[in-house]
C-alpha cells in the first residue's frame, strides 16, 4: 500500500507532495472530526444520550486539534524531505500528537465528572454521600491531571538527547537535590499533605456550611493549595488547606444538614408565656420550612427591666433555618403588638412627693 503511494506521489513535483500531503492530512482529519461528532449529535438527539451530549460538548475542541494531528503522523513518512528537515518536521508533530493526547486525557476527566454530577445531585436536600464522594473525586482529579501533564512534558523533553543526559546526571544527586527542594517547598509540600488528608478524612467537604473567621459561607472549591468559601453576600473567603487542619472552626453540616436555631425576644415581666408557647407552636405548624424536630419556649434569663425568652426551632438546612427564624420573629413580635402590648419592654418610674418635715438636702 505505501509502495503504491509513493509510485503516484512520484508523478507529481515534491513541491506539490510536500505541501499536498500534510494539508491533504489536516483536512482528512478535520473531516473525520466532523464525520464522528455529527454522528454523536445526532444519536444524542434520537436517544437523549448524556454521555454523548458530554463527549460532544468536552471533546470537540480537544478532536478538532488532535485527529489532524494524528492523520498527518501517520503520512509523514511520505513526505519528501531530506532528513534533517525530516527529522525537525517528525519531532514538532510528536510533540504535537503527545500534547493533544494529554489534553484529550484531560478532557475526558471532565467527561467522568460530568457523568457523576448527572447521577449524584449535589443540590439535593440530604447530599451528605454525595459530598464525601464528590470531595474525594475532585482532589483525585486535580492529583491526575497533574500526572498526565507531569507525564506528557517529561515525554516531550526526554526525545531531546541533551535532557535525556541532564536527567541521567541529576539521578546521581537526587539525594542531595532532595533535600535541597523539600526545605525550600516545605509549606508547599505541606498543604499538598494536607490535602491528601482533608480528602480522606474529610473534616470539610465541598457544599459543606462552614462559620470560619467570623464568616458564613459554603465550602466552593477544593484546590491542592487552598479552599475557597462562598460567603453568603457572595464574597469569597480563601483560606489555606493547613488552616482547617491546624486551627478550629464551625462546621455545620459534618454529620447532617439539619440544623437548630434559636430566636431570642426581650419582653417586658407580663409578658403570658403559655400564649406565646402557643403561638409559636401554631406558627410553626403553619411553615412549610419546620421539620417538626424542636419546638421550644423558654424564659433563659432575667434582667432588671426584662425577661428574656429563647424559642427553639429546627429545619433541614442551614439556609431554611435562617428563613424560618426571621419568620417566627416576626411574627411573634406581631403576636405581642397585636393582643399584649403592655408585655413589650418598659421603663418603669416611681415618683414620689416629697414629705413638708423633710429637710432639704444642699451640697457643700
Amino acid at each position: 500500500m505505501r509502495a503504491e503511494l509513493e509510485r503516484i506521489l512520484d508523478r507529481f513535483p515534491d513541491i506539490f507532495v510536500i505541501l499536498g500531503v500534510p494539508l491533504g492530512a489536516l483536512a482528512l482529519g478535520l473531516v473525520f472530526k466532523w464525520l464522528l461528532f455529527a454522528g454523536l449529535r445526532t444519536y444524542d438527539r434520537r436517544e437523549d444520550s448524556p454521555l454523548a451530549r458530554s463527549v460532544g460538548t468536552h471533546l470537540s475542541a480537544t478532536s478538532a486539534f488532535f485527529f489532524p494531528v494524528l492523520a498527518l503522523s501517520l503520512v509523514l513518512p511520505l513526505v519528501p524531505l531530506p532528513p534533517k528537515p525530516f527529522e525537525v518536521l517528525r519531532r514538532f508533530v510528536e510533540f504535537l500528537l503527545i500534547l493533544s493526547f494529554a489534553w484529550g486525557l484531560i478532557k475526558t476527566l471532565d467527561v467522568s465528572q460530568d457523568l457523576l454530577q448527572r447521577y449524584y445531585q449535589l443540590e439535593s436536600g440530604d447530599n451528605l454521600r454525595v459530598r464525601k464522594l464528590f470531595t474525594q473525586l475532585q482532589f483525585i482529579k486535580k492529583v491526575v491531571v497533574g500526572l498526565i501533564g507531569f507525564v506528557a512534558v517529561g515525554l516531550v523533553l526526554m526525545s531531546f538527547e541533551t535532557v535525556r543526559r541532564l536527567g541521567t546526571g541529576l539521578l546521581t544527586s537526587a539525594g542531595i537535590a532532595s533535600v535541597i527542594v523539600g526545605f525550600a517547598a516545605q509549606r508547599s509540600i505541606g498543604n499538598l499533605l494536607a490535602g491528601f488528608q482533608i480528602a480522606f478524612t474529610q473534616p470539610i467537604r465541598l457544599d459543606d456550611v462552614l462559620v470560619v473567621e467570623g464568616e458564613w459561607g459554603r465550602v466552593e472549591e477544593i484546590t491542592f493549595t487552598y479552599v475557597v468559601l462562598n460567603i453568603w453576600d457572595e464574597r469569597r473567603l480563601v483560606l489555606p488547606l493547613n488552616y482547617f487542619i491546624e486551627k478550629p472552626f464551625q462546621n455545620w453540616t459534618r454529620n447532617s444538614a439539619r440544623l437548630t436555631g434559636a430566636v431570642f425576644l426581650h419582653v417586658d415581666y407580663t409578658v403570658p408565656v403559655e400564649a406565646l408557647r402557643a403561638e409559636l407552636r401554631r406558627i410553626l405548624e403553619a411553615h412549610p420550612l419546620w421539620d417538626q424536630r424542636a419546638c421550644v419556649l423558654q424564659v433563659t434569663d432575667a434582667k432588671e427591666t426584662t425577661v428574656e425568652l429563647r424559642a427553639l426551632v429546627s429545619a433541614d438546612n442551614a439556609s431554611d433555618l435562617w428563613a424560618l427564624r426571621c419568620a417566627t420573629r416576626e411574627q411573634l413580635v406581631a403576636y405581642l403588638q397585636r393582643h399584649y402590648p403592655d408585655s413589650l419592654p418598659r421603663t418603669r418610674m416611681l415618683l414620689q412627693p416629697q414629705a413638708h418635715n423633710e429637710p432639704l438636702l444642699r451640697d457643700g
